[in-house]
Formats: C-alpha cells, sequence, structure tokens
C-alpha cells in the first residue's frame, strides 16, 4: 500500500486538473472528480488491468463512467497516467470546439473512454453488456479474455429508471466480474437528494442479487479493501463510497453548488491551500508525473505475457482477432445468398419476422459472435433459433439473451456488448416500444456502433391490440436519427439483405421494422446484388411510358402491386418503387435518386404510418396514402380498409389526380 502521502498528491493531481480545466472554460462539473478522486486513484494506481501504453488492450479492464458530467475524472485520470494522446493541451482546452475533451466523455474521441455517458444511468446499462460481453467471450476463448468491468456511478444514475432495469439483469446473471462504485455523495443539482428521494439503494441492489458494503470514499485503504472483496463475490458488487462532493472546495464541497463549476477564483484558491497544492495551473510536479506514470505502466508486463499468450494460439488467435475486429466469417455471404435463393425457390408467403428468423437460421452456424435477444417478446420477435444456446448464470457462451421486460436495458446492454467488442448485439421489442428504447438507440447512431434493433409488429396491422400497440408514428421518428439506418423491407429477399447491410456496416447501427402480418413474396431475381443498398429501386416497371408512380415500403409495397394491377386493368399505366430505406436513398448520387423519383404526372407514397419524411421522395405536392392519426383495434384486414389503406383506394386517388 502506498503511503497515504502519496496517495493524497495523486488524487489531489486530479483534483487540481479538475478545477483549472473547469475554471478555464468556465463551465463544466467540478465536484464529482474533486469527490471520486481517491475512489479512482486507488482503482488505477493498485487494481485496474490497464496498460497506457496500449489502452485498446483487447484484454484490460473496462473503466465506464457512467456520471458523465464529472468528465473531468477520465480526462485528468488519461492524461497523468500517460495515455498517448490524452494531452495537457487537450486538457487546457476542455469543452472548447475542436478538441476531444467534450462536456461529456465521447466514445471514439478521447483515449480511455470506454463509451459515451451523459444522460445518466447509461454507462451502467452499458456496463452490464461489457459485462456480459467478458464473460461469453471468456467461454468461446478459455484463457483469453478474463477481465473486470469498473463502474463510477453517482446518485442520478442510480434515480433513473434505466437502472433497476440494468442492475436487476446483472443480478439475475451473477455478472461477478461487474463492479459499480457508488459515489455516495448525497447531492444532486437542486440540492440535497433527500429532497426528492429516500431509496435505501445497498437494500435496493442486494434485493437485486448483488454483493453490497458502504465505505469511506475518502479512505484509500476501505476503497482498496473493497474492491478485493468484490473480486473474490460470485455476484456483481456494489460499493456504496461515501464521499464529498467538491472534496477540497473551503465553502462550497458538500453543497449542490459544487456540483456545477467552481470558477471563483477565491474558492479555487481556498482549494488549492486546503488541499496543500500551491502549484501553477496545469502543473504536475515531476515527482507526481513518475508516480502516475508508474501506475500507468504497471499491467504492460501482464499485456505482453497475454500477447505471448495469444501469438502462441495460431488458429484460436486467428478467429479471436477476427471477432475483436468486428470482421464478418467468410461463410457470412453464401449464408445470405442461400437465403435469397431460397426466397425464389419456395415464394414463402410469411411475415417478415418469420423471414429475419430465417436469416438468423442461415446465419447463426457462420457467426457465433452474434448475441440475439428480446425483451420477453421472443416468440413474437423471432430473434432466437433452435441452435442459439441461452446465456444464464454461470453459462454464458450461449447466443441468446432473455432480456425480460426492460427495453430500456435491452438497448443500453446492446450497446454496451458492442462497445466491448468481440460480439454483434442484436435484440428485439415491438415497433412501439422503440420509445422505450430510444435513448439508446440514439446513443448508438451517435457513437457510430453496430447494433441491430430488431422492431417487430411495425404498424397498424398489429390490428386487435390497437391503437397503444399500433406504431404510426415511430418509423418517422426513428428516421429522424442521424446515422441511424432504418430498413422496412417488403419480403423475405428484402429481409435478407437489410440483415446483410446491417451486419456488415461497422458505423451505425440500424433497426429492421418488420411486419406481424404475412406478405407475399415479390422479388423474383436471386443476383448477387443488394437492391436494397440503393435505399429505393424500381420493383416493377411500366409496360411503356408511366403515368404513375407508386413509393411504397414493407407491406404496402405488396399494396402498390395491387393497385398497379388494377390501374393497368383501367389502361393506366404505373410503376412500383419500393423504399426499404430513406437514409440509404439519400444518400445515392443525385442522378439515381431524381432517375428513381421519375417524372410521371402522379407521384403517391403508401405507408401504413405518418406522411413526416416522406416529401423528400414524393414532393410537398405528391400524394399520400397513410395515417393521419392514431390506429384503431380489429381484425388487421379491417383497420386497413377502415383508414383507407388499400389497393383500391390507391388506384381511385391516382385515377382522380389523372383527371384534375
Amino acid at each position: 500500500m502506498i503511503a497515504r502521502r502519496e496517495h493524497d498528491a495523486m488524487a489531489n493531481a486530479i483534483r487540481a486538473l479538475a478545477m483549472d480545466a473547469v475554471a478555464a472554460a468556465k463551465s463544466g462539473h467540478s465536484g464529482l472528480p474533486m469527490g471520486a478522486a481517491d475512489i479512482a486513484t486507488v482503482l488505477f494506481r493498485d487494481h485496474i488491468k490497464f496498460d497506457a501504453g496500449d489502452p485498446h488492450w483487447q484484454d484490460r479492464d473496462r473503466f465506464v463512467l457512467s456520471a458523465g458530467h464529472g468528465s473531468m475524472l477520465i480526462y485528468a485520470l488519461m492524461h497523468l497516467l500517460g495515455v498517448p494522446g490524452a494531452t495537457i493541451d487537450e486538457i487546457k482546452n476542455f469543452r472548447q470546439l475542436g478538441f476531444k475533451t467534450a462536456g461529456h466523455p465521447e466514445y471514439g474521441h478521447f483515449p480511455g473512454v470506454e463509451t459515451t455517458t451523459g444522460p445518466l444511468g447509461q454507462g451502467l446499462a452499458n456496463a452490464v453488456g461489457m459485462a456480459i460481453a467478458e464473460r461469453n467471450l471468456a467461454a468461446r476463448f478459455k484463457g483469453l479474455v478474463d477481465h473486470y468491468t469498473y463502474v463510477i456511478a453517482g446518485d442520478g444514475c442510480l434515480m433513473e429508471g434505466i437502472s433497476q432495469e440494468a442492475i436487476t439483469l446483472a443480478g439475475h446473471l451473477k455478472l461477478n466480474r461487474l463492479v459499480v462504485f457508488f459515489d455516495d455523495n448525497g447531492i444532486s443539482i437542486d440540492g440535497p437528494v433527500s429532497i426528492t428521494d429516500q431509496t435505501d439503494q445497498l437494500k435496493r441492489f442486494e434485493a437485486s442479487g448483488w454483493r453490497v458494503e458502504a465505505i469511506d470514499g475518502h479512505d484509500p485503504e476501505a476503497i482498496s479493501a473493497a474492491i478485493l472483496r468484490s473480486k473474490k463475490s460470485d455476484r456483481p458488487s456494489l460499493i456504496a463510497a461515501k464521499t464529498i462532493i467538491g472534496f477540497g472546495a473551503p465553502t462550497k464541497a458538500g453543497t449542490s453548488t459544487a456540483h456545477g463549476a467552481l470558477t471563483d477564483p477565491t474558492e479555487i484558491s481556498g482549494a488549492r491551500e486546503k488541499l496543500g497544492w500551491p502549484h501553477a495551473p496545469f502543473v504536475i510536479p515531476a515527482e507526481i508525473q513518475k508516480l502516475w506514470a508508474k501506475a500507468g505502466q504497471r499491467s504492460a508486463v501482464e499485456r505482453k505475457a497475454w500477447a505471448a499468450k495469444l501469438a502462441a494460439k495460431p488458429k484460436l488467435a486467428a478467429e479471436f482477432n477476427r471477432v475483436m475486429a468486428g470482421d464478418l466469417s467468410k461463410g457470412f455471404a453464401k449464408a445470405i445468398r442461400a437465403v435469397k435463393a431460397e426466397a425464389i425457390a419456395k415464394k414463402p408467403e410469411i411475415a417478415t419476422r418469420s423471414a429475419s428468423q430465417l436469416v438468423l437460421e442461415a446465419l447463426q452456424p457462420v457467426m457465433p459472435e452474434m448475441i440475439s435477444g428480446s425483451a420477453d417478446l421472443t416468440g413474437s420477435n423471432n430473434t432466437k433459433t433452435k441452435a442459439m444456446g441461452v446465456i444464464t448464470a454461470g453459462h454464458y457462451g450461449g447466443q441468446f439473451i432473455h432480456y425480460g421486460i426492460r427495453e430500456h436495458g435491452m438497448a443500453a446492454a446492446m450497446n454496451g456488448l458492442a462497445l466491448h467488442g468481440g460480439v454483434i448485439p442484436a435484440g428485439g421489442t415491438f415497433l412501439v416500444f422503440s420509445d422505450y428504447c430510444r435513448p439508446s438507440i440514439r446513443l448508438s447512431a451517435l457513437m457510430g456502433i453496430r447494433v441491430a434493433y430488431v422492431m417487430t409488429h411495425d404498424s397498424i396491422g398489429v390490428g386487435e391490440d390497437g391503437p397503444t400497440h399500433q406504431p404510426v408514428e415511430h418509423v418517422a421518428s426513428l428516421r429522424a436519427i442521424p446515422n441511424l439506418d432504418v430498413y422496412r423491407p417488403c419480403d423475405l429477399t428484402e429481409t435478407a439483405e437489410a440483415w446483410e447491410l446491417t451486419l456488415s456496416t461497422k458505423n451505425r447501427p440500424s433497426v429492421l421494422a418488420l411486419t406481424r402480418q404475412n406478405l407475399p413474396q415479390i422479388r423474383q431475381d436471386a443476383g448477387a446484388k443488394n437492391l436494397t443498398a440503393f435505399g429505393a429501386y424500381e420493383i416493377a416497371k411500366a409496360d411503356g411510358k408511366a403515368d404513375v408512380t407508386l413509393f411504397a415500403s414493407g407491406s404496402e409495397v405488396s399494396l402498390a402491386m395491387k393497385a398497379r394491377s388494377l390501374l393497368l386493368a383501367d389502361g393506366i399505366l404505373a410503376r412500383v418503387v419500393s423504399v426499404p430505406c430513406f437514409e440509404r436513398f439519400a444518400a445515392q448520387p443525385e442522378s439515381y435518386r431524381k432517375k428513381i423519383i421519375g417524372r410521371t404526372k402522379v407521384k403517391i407514397g403508401i405507408e401504413a404510418a405518418v406522411r413526416q419524411g416522406w416529401d423528400a421522395i414524393i414532393g410537398s405536392d405528391g400524394l399520400f396514402v397513410g395515417m393521419e392519426g392514431f390506429g384503431a383495434s380489429g381484425p388487421a384486414g379491417k383497420v386497413f380498409a377502415h383508414f383507407g389503406i388499400t389497393a383500391e383506394a390507391v388506384a381511385a386517388k391516382a385515377k382522380a389526380a389523372l383527371k384534375r
């Protein structure tokens, strides 16, 4: 154990950098990094498996700052440890445009940031996914994966509803490689936590299957001992560390004012005096730098030994390196081609949720890294195949997770799975419940990570469940999220193509909006070209110069095909354009988009949802057949007819427009 004097000097270096950076920016959060500095110092100096020389080492321990507003804690840590790129210039420019030290930690920007946190509770739930990934890979690659996931979470993280979903899932799965430090400072922005909450967090976590204990968060020996006890546990651990927010600030420490930015020169000067830190802003004395550099290099020998172990197993190493790089197996393309061939040979009339399951059945043998799951709707989402083993407590080598009725927690855990690396997560619920997943979907898109959200029961075709379960605005809402591909396939072929694109795209998540009701097989081509990749394409030409273009997605493509036949019977030529993915179509060259949109007199968009977003394709003067309000309860066919979403209605609207 290091001398207390040296510990205090190392912890105060974090506090000083946090104060200096926040003061320079005139914004930020000084309180958490000053209060949690002792925890972070003990963790990184003595326990965490982390080599500053290789911060991307695959078998490193993961560190998640769930209370992301305290971002200067992680920035200061990475700088002091000597991580390349974590420069003092970055810290001096905290929260400034063009620098990596963002107000909240952003994945892929500053080194050592494992996930984008800021929305409270997300990091905690991400960490659950990381811990699942570690156990899954440990089961697959014996001897190569053996690490922990550490979290610092605050009162706010534990108040957010997502925390309940996360901790109950972790407790149920007995994720004993997950250690959460609760920065128990009793303060929120509005004042003492007691004005809004009286939860006994230790009892809450214990009731959810966690090992719990309370310690003094400013006692390095107590912190270290608690970590050692956590490592011996057969359950996830909560260490409630009692801390003082803004530790060292002479008048603000322990108050809600310390939660925000300490910028008053007198207060900062007083803190320096109280902490015994006489050094100029952003200056770290050489002897303290050496102590931190030693901590940063502590795991270098272990990392090198691990690398040698990996190199000694070339066949295993090749597969391990493949999945950690996120590359697809050689059998992937063949499996997709097989599904497309089956579509042509059998012409199945099935729901696209069932089509999705056929794709997963084909992919499962060649993609052991895919971890699928469902929020209690497994039989409805069709995200499980017979060959997928279930991940349970103590048995982590499967490919399927029963997430329970935890849509929010599921989506966030899927982000953690993806961020950990080595696995590709997919998870399902009803499209209407994407509202419960949306914060995590947004963060998937913001981070640019590969996550597959399988959203079934995608329209008023849900039928009898009624408007509470009929998503009418959800597809448009999801299409509004940048860097997210939303697929609404029309048959087995498009579903296979959507999965192919979802899994081969590393830098963005995807939503697959799938039907409950059966649909005919429209595509009759089995070629190698993925037409869904264009976002929109002509699925049915007109026999001559077309007067009408019918644009549709998903289940409404077959409706458009019927309308085309009705129009043809009346001597009106119409072409049909399938639009499975707005985002991919928008990314096509202008020449292609103009060609597909065409110049027909009448353009009609058809989707059993609201019009929002369609004007980019049909124009503001284009016609639309879809929803203008919420749905209604009844058999699907009657509901479609009630709202005028039928082939006959489309044909009538086209003929009326041509007569104008």
